[in-house]
């Protein structure tokens, strides 16, 4: 299980770079500036290491 004081995705912490705190499935999770865009528009990348991230839909981009 990934330190929910880290990046999800990476696992840095807050001493290597800035992180985002978020609420999924009730708990608190972070991700880190560079792997925002991750969650937004392929959270299926998530996958193991937030539960149900294949689950979650991409951002719809509207023109």
């Amino acid at each position: 299980m990934t330190d929910t004081n880290a990046c999800v995705l990476c696992a840095k912490t807050s001493a290597e770079t800035p992180l985002i705190p978020f609420d999924y499935h009730g708990r608190a999770w972070r991700i880190c500036s560079q792997h925002l865009p991750v969650l937004i528009h392929d959270p299926a990348r998530l996958a193991g290491a937030l539960p149900d991230a294949d689950k979650l839909s991409p951002a719809e981009h509207k023109d």
